[in-house]
């Protein structure tokens, strides 16, 4: 019996997810779980780094000192792009900021004015967005940034959380990957293009695989926690999606992925990246996996939008659960015109904004929270329908079956409405498909999973899956 700990720290929350690998099934049990909030500063929308590291290590002190479990290993999973800079010393110059902080707009346009669309594609194969850690480095140049100029070291968020726990400055790939300054054909950092753009290339750490063991808990931390000295930590896959695609339960090679949350990330896994005028004009990306695996996908703004609506409606007195919205769009009639996910990405006012947007084509948006929860759904599925026949194109083959991972996989509606926009099999579940992942490729550093293949049979034997066909 094998107990590894994953830290999954998303957009909204983060958890403590224990996991048990026993006679090749694993369980999960929640150990803690903490609100995510960022915080508006003066100078901008910031992530709480040290808040998110004391919970960190108050899910520690439950493992060691109210549940005296001994681990075999720990493994941190974070949402993408966002970083930290340190000094000589390995102190934080300043809290990370947060992607959808308004310094990263127009920072497109600035940036492709010095190395054009194309090239920068040609280098990285990564899906442009605004909130890519290339442009929030090039913000910090163009507003002369003192920490830019005087930064050591820069971190990716879970690489931060690493090297708070061990003391080791180093960066996990498949976050690497997410920056849109990683060449996935060479494996190494697009230095040159940093070089282009007057970016420091010195504060990018060394790279290290998914699952690597970058060393033991610190002394102090470990003792604090009331664990025994030595536990491993690793380099799991450290974006949030790399570890849910590591748990997808897949058989064969027809299947695509969705991992549902915040952000639907629809995709495919392949043994090289997709780097032509077809994926740069479908603006695709090309991220790394476990096991050096691409991920051929597309970032979709996903649950984000409803998410927000919710948030809104709470602040006016009505506070909506996820299972509420989804009854009432099942009851409600489908829309009659559906809008684009992705233009919504900015928070705030989110009923509001998408009331305008339809006066502003003489149209009436709905006025009932059921009726625009089956606006954003269906409109989600739509998008799907559009990205699987891009990606369609790009592999030349069909895909037949699409399995949906993560908290959005729970949302029976909105599988139900994805099979029949994309007239394929859905597949969904597991809803932790996170945590189970984060685990797995720890398992798999420790030598304890052999690999994907054999982490993926785990997942099919430990976890139920619901199928809907379209209807």
């Amino acid at each position: 019996m094998n107990r590894f700990l994953a830290i999954d720290l998303g957009a909204e929350s983060g958890r403590a997810i224990l996991g048990i690998l026993d006679t090749g099934k694993l369980t999960l049990e929640e150990l803690h779980r903490f609100p995510n909030i960022p915080v508006r500063l003066p100078t901008g929308l910031h992530w709480n780094a040290l808040g998110l590291f004391n919970e960190i290590r108050h899910s520690l002190s439950i493992c060691g000192r109210q549940r005296n479990v001994t681990l075999d290993g720990i493994g941190v999973d974070t949402w993408g792009v966002d970083f930290a800079l340190l000094g000589p010393d390995g102190a934080l110059f300043d809290n990370p900021r947060h992607y959808r902080d308004s310094r990263n707009n127009g920072m497109l346009e600035k940036t492709f004015a010095i190395v054009p669309r194309d090239e920068i594609f040609a280098e990285t194969g990564i899906q442009f967005m605004q909130i890519n850690s290339l442009y929030q480095l090039h913000a910090m140049k163009l507003s002369a940034s003192t920490a830019l100029a005087a930064a050591h070291k820069l971190l990716f968020m879970p690489d931060l959380f690493n090297y708070w726990l061990t003391g080791e400055q180093r960066a996990e790939v498949s976050i690497a990957s997410t920056s849109q300054f990683y060449n996935p054909v060479k494996r190494q950092w697009a230095s040159g293009l940093l070089t282009r753009l007057g970016l420091p290339e010195s504060v990018l750490p060394e790279i290290v695989p998914s699952g690597t063991r970058l060393g033991t808990l610190l002394p102090e931390i470990a003792e604090s926690a009331g664990l025994a000295g030595g536990v491993p930590v690793y380099a799991t896959a450290g974006h949030d999606t790399a570890s849910a695609v590591a748990a997808v339960p897949a058989e064969g090679g027809d299947w695509c992925y969705i991992s549902s949350g915040t952000w639907s990330l629809m995709g495919v896994e392949l043994d090289a990246p997709v780097i032509d005028d077809r994926s740069l004009a479908l603006n695709f990306t090309n991220e790394v996996g476990a096991g050096g695996k691409i991920r051929l996908l597309k970032n979709i703004a996903g649950l984000w939008v409803l998410q927000e609506c919710r948030r809104a409606w709470a602040l006016a007195g009505r506070d909506y659960s996820y299972e509420e919205l989804s009854k009432l769009a099942a009851e409600a009639e489908p829309a009659e015109v559906l809008l684009d996910p992705d233009a919504f990405q900015e928070p705030g006012r989110m009923p509001q904004r998408i009331a305008e947007y339809y006066a502003a084509q003489g149209l009436q948006a709905p006025d009932r929270p059921g009726a625009m929860a089956r606006l954003i759904l269906e409109s989600l599925a739509a998008t799907y329908r559009k990205v699987l026949d891009n990606l369609e194109t790009l592999i030349g083959r069909r895909i037949n079956r699409v399995h949906i991972v993560g908290g959005g996989s729970r949302n029976r509606q909105l599988n139900q409405l994805a099979a029949n926009a994309m007239g394929r099999t859905i597949v969904a579940g597991p809803a932790e498909a996170t945590a189970a992942g984060n685990i797995l490729v720890q398992a798999i550093g420790a030598g304890v999973v052999s690999g994907s293949s054999e982490a993926r049979e785990i997942v099919r034997r430990s976890f139920p899956l619901q199928t809907f066909e379209p209807e």
